[in-house]
């Protein structure tokens, strides 16, 4: 059970001492290149059956 207790600790610590370095600026970037790239993936993967039934 302590060991669980540690590992919850370090890695809470760990994430809000992260949370505290990043800005909100760096934030909104990395939101802006994940909603680009899980568009581009839908696009290409939309391509790729049509391609696919073509054939």
């Amino acid at each position: 059970m302590k060991t669980l207790q540690l590992s919850i600790g370090t890695t809470g610590g760990t994430a809000l001492s992260i949370v505290g370095q990043l800005g909100m600026h760096d934030v909104l970037k990395t939101a802006l290149l994940a909603a680009i790239g899980a568009v581009v993936s839908f696009a290409v993967s939309l391509l790729l059956q049509r391609w696919q039934r073509r054939r």
